[in-house]
């Protein structure tokens, strides 16, 4: 098999894999709100997955460097979030829907965590590092696909949902059955513990950032759809301003090798903030739910610059023993906290003070986010001068 045809792999799975993220991201607040929850019940719904995704993260994130290849462990997360999916419309229990969310995002929560670092790893293997926002960009484009698609398909079944997921991921796992073996680096090596990242400074001092701004991305994910439909807008144009927003993210990824050579990380990320704290701004200025679509433009300077960013950090700075968990610890902090904190206590806002106040802030959050760090970032950084001279 040619290095071309085993490349074009990871693009069909990431494009594929992303539907799945558009079926069910998207909306699964709207099935909620359908089936009777208000605001608060759906906050913990969707907060109950963040949760299970802070204990879920690091056990597959250790399974997947001792394992003898990550790939294993890959098909089991896909197998195990497309099965659950299946049980989901059994009942609209708010019991049982606790508990499938739970097993769901068991298995969901670290399966773009671990494609990242399969994927990283082989590119770095071919020495091809900047070709991952590239296989990333096959991801946007399935994303934008479904969110028309499915938009469409929701204005009458929003339920639906669950068997086109079960059959995007039956798709995906053929894909990754075709890729090349990528090993767990513990599985015959050295055992590492994954406190050791936290002696990196910087590492961590980005992965703070990253945190305090997914805290912000949690609150849009679960509420923007219902912000949506409360200013009157429908599931079909909600589906329209989902494709502006993935596919605003193209040209960051396409630029993405060339941005990390000639900018640093740190004011890559502030940019993400200054992005968030205007965007959240817009929304809570605007009434009606048209002029919301065009925002959504901005989505292309936030989350994929977040995710690409810091999948790309990590795989440089972490050690091959933890490649996999430390992408999963990235997950942990942005896909499990802070989306808690962001659904949860988004949902408690939204009860007391609207989602309108709640966008606001949001952009606060974000402003002081960037305010804060970039004090602490210059006195890190002067400290270093000082100790190097």
């Amino acid at each position: 098999m040619t290095a071309s045809v085993r490349l074009s792999y990871f693009y069909l799975f990431y494009f594929f894999i992303y539907m799945g993220n558009a079926v069910y991201g998207t909306f699964i607040p709207l099935y909620f709100r359908d089936a009777g929850f208000d605001a608060s019940q759906i906050g913990i719904l969707l907060g109950i997955g963040p949760l299970v995704a802070i204990f879920a993260q690091p056990v597959w994130g250790t399974l997947s460097d001792r394992a003898k290849t990550k790939n294993h462990i890959l098909l089991l997360l896909i197998a195990g979030s497309g099965g659950a999916m299946l049980l989901y419309p059994l009942s609209d229990g708010f019991g049982y829907l606790l508990g499938m969310i739970s097993i769901f995002t068991f298995f969901q929560a670290s399966i773009f965590a671990l494609s990242d670092a399969i994927t990283l790893e082989e590119l770095d293997r071919r020495r091809w590092a900047g070709g991952f926002g590239r296989i990333r960009l096959a991801g946007t484009l399935g994303f934008a696909l479904m969110s028309i698609v499915f938009g469409l398909i929701a204005e009458k079944r929003v339920d639906l949902m669950f068997a086109v997921y079960a059959m995007v991921m039956a798709v995906s796992f053929a894909f990754v059955l075709r890729f090349p073996s990528v090993a767990g680096h513990q599985k015959q090596g050295r055992r590492i513990r994954i406190w050791i990242l936290f002696r990196n400074r910087k590492l961590v001092f980005y992965l703070a950032v990253n945190f305090v701004l997914h805290i912000t991305l949690g609150y849009y994910y679960t509420f923007f759809p219902l912000y949506f439909q409360e200013l009157g807008g429908s599931n079909a144009w909600l589906g329209w301003s989902m494709v502006l927003s993935s596919l605003s993210e193209m040209p960051f990824l396409l630029l993405a090798g060339k941005i990390f050579q000639r900018v640093r990380i740190h004011y890559i990320l502030f940019g993400a903030g200054i992005a968030a704290a205007l965007r959240w701004y817009l929304f809570s200025a605007i009434h009606d739910p048209y002029w919301t679509i065009p925002v959504q433009v901005l989505h292309g300077l936030i989350f994929i610059v977040l995710s690409v960013t810091m999948a790309t950090v990590i795989n440089r700075e972490v050690p091959d023993e933890l490649k996999a968990s430390g992408q999963t610890l990235n997950a942990l902090l942005c896909l499990g906290i802070a989306r808690l904190i962001g659904s949860y206590a988004g949902g408690e806002a939204s009860e007391i003070w609207g989602m309108r106040n709640v966008f606001l802030y949001n952009a606060v959050l974000a402003i002081g986010c960037i305010v804060v760090f970039a004090v602490l970032f210059r006195r890190m950084e002067r400290r270093s001068m000082k100790q190097s001279t």
